[in-house]
C-alpha cells in the first residue's frame, strides 16, 4: 500500500515535479538534499504506484492564441433529460473525446456536467455544440460562459509535507 512507504521528501520531490518536470534527476536530488540514485529510485517508486501518471509541456496560451488566431474558452454546464448509468457514461464518452473539451467533471448539485473547452474562434465552437449538444436527444439544457480573462491557470495540486526537510533535517532516503 502506497501510504506505508509515502513520507516528506516523497511529497516533497512530488510538489517540485508538479512545478517543473524539466528539472534534471541531479538538480531535484539537490534540492530534496538527497543522492541521485536515491531520488532516481523514489521517482520510478511515485510512478509504479500511479501517484505520476505523465509528464507534460504546458503551452503558453496567449503566445499560442497570437499564432493561431485569438482562441476561445468557455466553461459549459451541460444538463441531461435522463441520468442513468448508461447515459451519464454515454454523454461523458463522447465529451472526452472530443478534442476541445480539456477537461470534463460530473458534478452534482445542479448541472450534470461541466466542461471546459477551448476553441479557436466561434464558428469552432458553434461546431463543438453541435456535435455535443445539438444532435444528443437526452442534452436538456446547456449554459456556456466565455472567458474574457484568465486570472489564475493552475495544474499544480497543493500539497502538505514536513517544510522542515527543506532546511536541512534529514529523513529516510
Amino acid at each position: 500500500m502506497i501510504q506505508n512507504f509515502i513520507d516528506a521528501v516523497d511529497w516533497f520531490l512530488l510538489d517540485q515535479l508538479q512545478r517543473d518536470a524539466s528539472l534534471s534527476n541531479q538538480a531535484l536530488a539537490e534540492l530534496a538534499k538527497i543522492s541521485a540514485p536515491t531520488c532516481l529510485r523514489r521517482i520510478r517508486r511515485l510512478h509504479e504506484a500511479g501517484l505520476i501518471t505523465a509528464q507534460v509541456t504546458l503551452l503558453n496560451e496567449d503566445a499560442v492564441a497570437a499564432l493561431r488566431g485569438h482562441g476561445l474558452t468557455a466553461v459549459a454546464e451541460v444538463s441531461l433529460d435522463r441520468q442513468g448509468d448508461e447515459h451519464m457514461n454515454a454523454f461523458e464518452e463522447r465529451a472526452v473525446a472530443d478534442l476541445a473539451v480539456t477537461q470534463c467533471y460530473r458534478v452534482s448539485p445542479g448541472p450534470d456536467f461541466i466542461l471546459m473547452i477551448r476553441v479557436d474562434d466561434m464558428p469552432g465552437y458553434q461546431a463543438l455544440a453541435q456535435r455535443l449538444f445539438t444532435q444528443d436527444a437526452n442534452v436538456r439544457n446547456v449554459k456556456v460562459f466565455f472567458s474574457v480573462k484568465r486570472g489564475k491557470f493552475e495544474t499544480r495540486m497543493p500539497l502538505n509535507y514536513d517544510l522542515g526537510r527543506r532546511e536541512g533535517k534529514t529523513g529516510r532516503a
